[in-house]
């Protein structure tokens, strides 16, 4: 028996919105521009699942495609590449317009700014994508990973020369340990992608990096005759992928924003938890957070983020493994004349949970609290590839022990 989908709507008291300008239109085109830059760009595809949409009953499908990223197979170097560059920035007193990828990578602003040691936690792809930035531009990284992480991502990251171990300690333990790290080591560094009590700017570029693929997506929506989507399904870890996803786009709709749906691991359901708990406080998941969705597998909300989650979102769904894998064969197996799409586990989360809310009898009550219905025209973020192969085709290929 499958372990139902959990949900909350969203009644916690509202605050002064303030970390909605963290995802301003301007802030989030100066980080497009500086990705722009380098010579690894161009835009992921947005598919349109048009056989899908009509199997689900929903006007449109649309799903962005982050496993082309920077040939890294996930989003998550647009956020660690332009903090990395950001903080240059200032440390060199610049402005990031002055600051290309052309002119990070040349021996003159080396010279200048001189070497720093980049410290972060990942379950794999945000580590990832500091481990490369710090690589192209000629400094130096170190890694921690929670227990649990596969071998494959662990060797993603020392193949970009970076330092890396997999160490016995959940996701959020890893995060303190290398802020303590970076703290204690001599132009040592934090990028980390959540914001804790006296550590909120480099998240906040972390987020505005993200900005990167919203802005994208909105653009590619435009191109395809959609003006707005009704509703925007988003994965939370720390919640900072979905604070910039949700930031940008109600900066972008102000007038009429989209419904905003974000989806969690059961297994770190710490957003969920919040909703439920209803009073706007933070509650935190502790332990092993084991789960195949490792990008997910956060206990410990981003806090600026969480302030822009719980004035723009309508419902918090906390998910159990079958949901993600459902979701994946879904996508990798096509309907009708639709493109197969290679969306990894914490990827694929909200398209399994949208299609269960479409198909399963017991979730109408869901259903028409967001509102999906024949008009609705709802977007996606697969975020990843298969970031480890081998358990992505163990997922697709074979049925999950449920």
């Amino acid at each position: 028996m499958n372990e139902p989908i959990l949900w909350a709507v969203n009644n916690m008291p509202k605050t002064e919105d303030r970390n909605l300008s963290i995802m301003t239109l301007e802030e989030v085109k100066m980080a497009r521009i500086f990705h722009e830059s380098f010579p690894q760009y161009q835009k992921t595809p947005l598919w349109r699942l048009n056989d899908m949409a009509g199997f689900l009953k929903v006007k449109d499908i649309y799903v962005k495609d982050e496993s082309f990223r920077f040939g890294l197979n996930a989003f998550k170097v647009l956020g660690g590449s332009y903090a990395i560059a950001k903080y240059i920035a200032g440390k060199t007193g610049r402005d990031i317009s002055e600051l290309p990828y052309s002119v990070l990578k040349s021996d003159m602003l080396r010279s200048e700014f001189g070497q720093a040691v980049f410290f972060t936690a990942t379950d794999g792809n945000h580590g990832y994508g500091v481990a490369w930035a710090a690589k192209q531009l000629g400094q130096k990284a170190v890694i921690h990973m929670p227990q649990g992480t596969t071998h494959t991502r662990l060797q993603n990251i020392l193949r970009e020369g970076a330092k890396a171990d997999i160490l016995e300690m959940n996701y959020d333990e890893c995060v303190r340990a290398a802020a303590k790290e970076a703290e204690e080591t001599p132009n040592g560094v934090i990028i980390q992608d959540t914001a804790w009590d006296g550590y909120h700017e480099i998240p906040a570029w972390i987020m505005q990096g993200y900005g990167t693929m919203a802005m994208e997506a909105g653009e590619q929506l435009m191109d395809s005759g959609c003006k707005r989507p009704t509703h925007i399904f988003v994965q939370a870890g720390v919640g900072s992928l979905a604070g910039a996803v949700i930031g940008y786009f109600t900066n972008l709709y102000k007038d009429d924003p989209p419904v905003f749906v974000v989806i969690e691991a059961k297994a770190a359901d710490c957003l969920y938890r919040s909703a439920v708990a209803g009073d706007g406080g933070i509650r935190t998941v502790n332990g092993n957070m084991r789960t195949i969705m490792a990008g997910l597998a956060c206990g410990e909300p981003n806090i600026d983020a969480w302030d822009i989650l719980k004035n723009h979102v309508k419902v918090f769904i906390a998910v159990s493994d079958w949901v993600a894998a459902d979701g994946m064969r879904m996508l990798a197996m096509p309907v009708g004349e639709d493109i197969s799409i290679t969306s990894g586990e914490s990827g694929a989360a909200p398209f399994g949970t949208f299609a269960m809310i479409m198909a399963a009898k017991e979730y109408i009550e869901l259903k028409e609290v967001i509102g999906l219905n024949e008009q609705s025209s709802v977007l996606f973020f697969s975020t990843e590839g298969d970031t480890d192969p081998e358990q992505y085709r163990d997922i697709v290929c074979r049925h999950l022990d449920r």
